[in-house]
């Protein structure tokens, strides 16, 4: 039986960078609007998405799909970070491969200055080819590109400096200067589902992130894999934090008008519904019970009634269990 955690859950929302043919895309006043009330309400984290364009024809075959629009990532967390005073936020997660390295390090210690120290720096290899033709960027070799990546932003971070001449990325007597509020930089969050990646994040990351399992008894084969990778590469296993996201279908969400395909592709996250708060607080306490102690919660749709409806979830979750 899974022993009990002890330490604080933290609770957090992915807040919409992206728009649609279904519905309009927010902009800056309505995500500072939907984050400042986010906050006031008592959710501990903020997250925004780090695509470039979403191409659903191309991703996941489905014809007559719209394009999707994306604000950039970073441009909108600085902002972020300069109208909240108590949240923790992050990208979920940067894609690496978009920026270099070495400025995208010096980019997440600037952002953790802006907050206060509030950062979490999520960082992934990217997956969805269209949106890197589309821009420019080499689509080979992800995962070695990100190894490369992590390696000179972990260093950065954690000692201020870096060189390596790699394969994909070079970097000469590299230092970052000045330094963000935290000696070390910000915590790092990496998500990885493949043997590979998650040894890497069992040797960069400070945080495990899993998605696609809505059921928390469901989560153990997950944790056994984490907790192998931590032991290749000889680290303590309860030294790497876990978290997970959850995506929740509120009432026109996830069943809306857009096409069924495009549903059945973001069906992966194996979205929840809120039936009632009692319920979803009860799934994400079964997660704490798992040892996950950083919850990310998208739902759908995604706006200033459904931060009210997962309002009382929060409340819930404050109070010990009956």
């Amino acid at each position: 039986m899974a022993e009990q955690v002890t330490r604080a859950l933290k609770v957090g929302l992915v807040l919409p960078l992206e728009g649609h043919a279904d519905e309009a895309i927010a902009h800056w006043n309505d995500l500072k609007t939907m984050a400042q009330h986010a906050e006031a309400v008592g959710f501990d984290l903020l997250w925004l998405v780090d695509h470039l364009i979403y191409d659903f024809a191309a991703m996941a075959g489905v014809p007559d799909v719209p394009v999707w629009g994306v604000w950039e990532c970073w441009s909108m967390l600085s902002a972020l970070a300069a109208v909240t005073t108590r949240v923790e936020l992050g990208p979920l997660v940067a894609c690496t491969s978009f920026r270099n390295p070495a400025l995208l390090a010096k980019m997440a210690d600037t952002t953790d200055e802006i907050s206060g120290g509030r950062l979490i720096l999520g960082l992934g290899a990217g997956y969805h080819e269209s949106e890197f033709r589309a821009f420019g960027y080499p689509f080979d070799h992800l995962v070695g590109r990100f190894e490369e990546a992590l390696r000179i932003i972990h260093s950065l971070l954690r000692t201020g400096a870096a060189d390596l001449q790699g394969t994909y990325y070079n970097v000469r007597e590299c230092e970052l200067r000045p330094r963000g509020p935290r000696h070390g930089g910000p915590p790092i969050l990496i998500g990885a589902r493949q043997p590979r990646t998650r040894r890497l994040a069992a040797r960069y990351a400070d945080y495990w992130n899993g998605l696609g399992i809505s059921d928390a008894a469901n989560l153990a084969p997950t944790r056994e894999a984490v907790d192998a990778a931590c032991a290749e590469v000889g680290r303590n296993p309860t030294t790497l934090e876990r978290s997970h996201f959850l995506a929740i279908d509120l009432p026109g969400g996830y069943e809306r008008s857009y096409a069924t395909e495009v549903r059945q592709f973001r069906a992966r996250y194996a979205p929840l519904s809120l039936e009632t708060p009692e319920k979803l607080a009860n799934v994400i306490r079964a997660f704490a019970l798992e040892g996950v102690g950083l919850i990310q919660l998208w739902p759908e749709p995604n706006n200033m009634a459904s931060i009210d409806a997962l309002a009382p979830v929060l409340q819930l979750l404050r109070q010990s269990p009956e």
